[in-house]
């Protein structure tokens, strides 16, 4: 037996609200955006001696990519 979601949303949301705009209105998982950005500052850090200072620039890039997608980090 499947479970239909849509269906469950639907029941549990007011009349007026469709579950299209729910779905579009849901952002994305943060383990799921900016994979290069977070891969890049993640090898960073595990080979710098400082991370904090040496890869300050890729850090600041995968903090911008996250809040475009409205995580604060």
């Amino acid at each position: 037996m499947a479970f239909d979601l849509s269906q469950e949303v639907s029941q549990n949301m007011p009349k007026d609200v469709k579950v299209s705009e729910v779905q579009q209105t849901s952002k994305p998982k943060p383990c799921c955006v900016c994979l290069d950005e977070k891969t890049a500052r993640d090898e960073c850090m595990l080979v710098s001696e400082d991370g904090r200072k040496q890869c300050a620039d890729l850090i600041s890039s995968y903090k911008s990519c996250m809040k475009e997608y409205g995580f604060n980090v």
